[in-house]
């Protein structure tokens, strides 16, 4: 009896020990992914919430750049401007041309905003007393023009913002900064409006040094924050700029509120996005407790271990089972989360490269003085021709495009008129979109009005690769037949550019163009190493490589 008696209280023992211990790793392991499920969802959220600001301050900065103001007290100022503006986001509140006029031009102003069909034309302070020109001793910032026009917003030009402080801090900066700035949270349209922020652009003319106005839009914070719904696994709060200890939280319904952050726990984390010239900071706070349901958890599994001891080895087999597949699961999550995020920057990284291509293009091509029918055909087929490029890397998953490829009629220009000859080498993505754009400025630039010679090609686009190992040199040579320095269009000043410096710099190599007696010669020689980037593609492989769990 002794002996059976020590052996069950022995068996009872390493019951009790195996169960802790299950309970233990239990614990740790529920509130690990816990904190991994949560820390992921916060990080993609704050992603999410900085591209949707980007985009906003983006537009802002389109608008201020195609802006044009011969006079900033024409009416109708946003005309111009409204089919670019809604081409962008169409979730901002109201849009707005706000002038800076002289105390003499007021007169004029009230004319024009009359003229343009607004029922309340009077110049007037923010609270809407009317100003006396001879009261103002230097220029003012007035509501000319805004978009879109409805009941609620027809009344509002007219109104100088520099009464209102909010208004006139951020126009005063951006006047001061020459860039975008955002405005503290303010009600919008009317003092008990829906809680925003507003970002201005200023618009300085060409040769000038102080803006003559800004162009405004404002911002429901409740869409700027992502607010999520009751299924999500937090809430955010945006720190309030305006007083210390504040924080803006927004509803289900989007009606966005003040609240003391002292009042209630911490956050569980906190992130700062950028938006017009200024850090905002986000907080967290998690909906769930996840130590107590981690110690929930952690609970049943020793009540279980307790009350099943007489199969102590079947328990420890089972836990020790489970173990290893939690483990598993947390190092394939956990490689899952860094491979993805290595995912991600890379995207980031190739994406802001193809924005700033884009905004390089949009900016030379739409250059002041330039014809806009011609300018806006040059900037369609740049874009496509990018969007074409960007689509056969797609479809190869970044790891590089064949040469002839470049050559298509959707993207190129007078396909059919080029002969192309030469090895179908795979080039970089970086090579491919820089080759793309050269391919479409030279093509676009090819004499439409000569006729073929007998059944020969008008262009050739020739290749040839020589060398051997780290020498290879990769040389390209594009010849118009029938063209002289008279008869072909001139180059634009962003192809000559792309001809003579970015593509060169971008492969490595050296350009040269010329006329011969029958025809025009372009040559780019560049060594086959940045042709075909090697790393890059090594690069690719690596993220595009299954996650498996270690052993």
């Amino acid at each position: 009896m002794v002996r059976l008696g020590f052996i069950i209280g022995f068996i009872a023992l390493l019951g009790v020990l195996l169960s802790g211990l299950a309970a233990y790793r239990v614990h740790d392991q529920e509130l690990a992914l816990d904190r991994i499920a949560l820390a992921r969802a916060i990080d993609v959220h704050a992603s999410l919430v900085q591209d949707r600001l980007t985009e906003r301050e983006l537009l802002a900065r389109v608008a201020s750049g195609l802006f044009r103001a011969p006079s900033v007290l024409k009416p109708n100022m946003l005309e111009p401007l409204r089919s670019a503006i809604y081409a962008f986001k169409t979730d901002f509140v109201v849009a707005g041309w706000v002038a800076r006029l002289q105390p003499n031009e007021l007169a004029a102003a009230q004319a024009a905003i009359a003229a343009a069909g607004f029922p309340k034309p009077e110049i007037r302070d923010y609270g809407d007393r009317p100003i006396a020109p001879a009261s103002l001793t230097q220029p003012i910032d007035v509501l000319m023009d805004l978009e879109p026009r409805s009941d609620e917003t027809k009344a509002l030009p007219g109104r100088s913002y520099d009464q209102d402080p909010v208004r006139s801090a951020m126009l005063a900066r951006a006047r001061i900064e020459k860039r975008s700035v955002a405005s503290d949270p303010v009600p919008l349209l009317r003092a008990n409006g829906a809680v925003g922020i507003i970002v201005a652009a200023p618009v300085i003319p060409e040769g000038a040094t102080e803006p003559v106005g800004f162009i405004t839009f404002s911002y429901e914070l409740a869409s700027l924050m992502l607010t999520n719904d009751d299924m999500s696994l937090f809430s955010v709060a945006l720190r309030d700029p305006r007083k210390d200890g504040g924080e803006l939280v927004a509803n289900d319904q989007g009606v966005v509120s003040t609240r003391m952050s002292a009042d209630g726990p911490a956050p569980s984390a906190t992130r700062t996005v950028s938006f017009g010239g200024r850090d905002w900071q986000l907080g967290y706070y998690a909906k769930t407790n996840s130590a107590r349901r981690a110690e929930q958890t952690a609970i049943i599994v020793a009540a279980i271990g307790f009350a099943i001891t007489a199969m102590v080895c079947g328990l420890f087999g089972y836990v020790a089972y489970n173990n290893l597949r939690l483990s598993r699961e947390i190092q394939v999550r956990i490689g899952f989360e860094r491979r993805l995020t290595a995912v991600i920057d890379e995207l980031n990284h190739r994406v802001k490269n193809i924005l700033a291509v884009i905004q390089s293009i949009v900016t030379r091509t739409l250059r002041h003085g330039a014809d806009i029918d011609g300018a806006r055909e040059l900037l369609i087929g740049r874009i496509h021709a990018m969007s074409n490029v960007v689509s056969l890397l797609s479809e190869s998953q970044w790891q590089g495009v064949k040469l002839k490829g470049l050559f298509e009629a959707r993207a190129i220009p007078h396909a059919d008129r080029i002969a192309v000859t030469g090895p179908d080498i795979a080039v970089s993505a970086r090579a491919a979109q820089s080759l793309s754009l050269l391919f479409f400025e030279l093509a676009s630039h090819s004499d439409e009005g000569l006729s073929l010679v007998g059944k020969h090609p008008h262009i050739t686009a020739n290749w040839t690769v020589t060398g051997e190992g780290t020498d290879e040199v990769f040389h390209f040579r594009w010849e118009e037949f029938n063209t002289s320095e008279a008869t072909r269009r001139p180059d634009s000043d962003f192809g000559l550019i792309l001809l003579d410096r970015v593509a060169p710099e971008a492969l490595g190599g050296t350009a040269k163009r010329y006329f011969t007696d029958v025809s025009y010669v372009y040559e780019l020689t560049a060594p086959m190493v940045t042709v075909v980037d090697m790393t890059e593609r090594d690069r690719t492989d690596k993220l595009s490589a299954p996650v498996r769990p270690a052993r």
